[in-house]
């Protein structure tokens, strides 16, 4: 991996994220991460790439603020990370949506968790369902909607929580090819309408590098960065690009890279 700049020159005011040294060990011992050092600019969409059990999900948790790193350092936005925080947000692979509770509802969760709502909050959650391409759907049911529409609501509710960093951990994972190219193409245009920074683990090489302006390959447990892969594809991006040689080129050298350590 590449050399990274040192925690003190990074005062930087377009530096979201910060690590020097981070490790993770879970009790047993289990060495889930170890001596991650990177920096994730604000407005940047980096992927993370690596096989099972390589430390991707317990970087994000520890990003997050859910889980603390026992070595190293951990900055976002410049302050030491020491629990969750209202700007930074997290999506699963499963929606765990209220099935209770209608699109809408589920959407304005975080607000009134928080607070009282206001019709300002209301136009927003119902902005942001449209913003994901749910126009019509804004009171039906979880139970009503597919995989890949519960999947947008999860979204439009992390994006209402006002998060500037978002940290995706295979959201698209456990749905067919087609939705998940879909949901791929919409949340790069809403990355794009928002600036937001985002960190995305996934198992699939072709849309880490469909979505990313970086890719960072992790090696097995324990794991560690091993390489970033640069991705310089132009934006906005479109599906066509995947038959580019750019595109294939970049596919297979992180596919050797991979290839290295399994």
């Amino acid at each position: 991996m590449n050399q990274v700049t040192t925690l003190s020159s990074q005062a930087d005011a377009l530096e979201c994220v910060t690590a020097e040294g981070t490790g993770k060990v879970f009790p047993g011992p289990v060495v889930a991460l170890e001596d991650a050092s990177f920096h994730v600019k604000r407005g940047e969409f980096v992927s993370l790439i690596g096989p099972s059990g390589c430390g991707k999900s317990t970087l994000l948790r520890l990003i997050s603020g859910l889980i603390k790193p026992t070595a190293g350092r951990l900055e976002v936005f410049g302050t030491l990370v020491s629990g969750p925080r209202a700007e930074i947000g997290m999506m699963f692979q499963k929606p765990t949506l209220l099935d209770w509770k209608s699109v809408f509802d589920n959407v304005l969760l975080p607000i009134t968790l928080a607070q009282t709502v206001t019709k300002a909050d209301r136009k927003r959650a119902m902005d942001l369902i449209h913003l994901v391409g749910l126009k019509g759907f804004e009171f039906s049911y979880p139970r009503q909607l597919s995989g890949g529409m519960q999947q947008r609501v999860a979204l439009a509710r992390l994006l209402n929580t006002g998060a500037e960093l978002l940290l995706l951990d295979e959201p698209f994972g456990a749905l067919d090819e087609f939705t998940r190219e879909r949901l791929n193409l919409e949340l790069l245009r809403i990355q794009s309408d928002l600036n937001a920074t985002i960190l995305f683990v996934t198992h699939n090489i072709q849309e880490a590098v469909f979505l990313a302006d970086r890719v960072f390959v992790m090696t097995p447990r324990p794991g560690r960065l091993a390489a970033t892969v640069d991705v310089p594809l132009p934006r906005p991006r479109a599906i066509e690009m995947t038959k580019s040689p750019e595109y294939n080129d970049l596919v297979f050298n992180i596919r050797d890279t991979l290839g290295g350590f399994i």
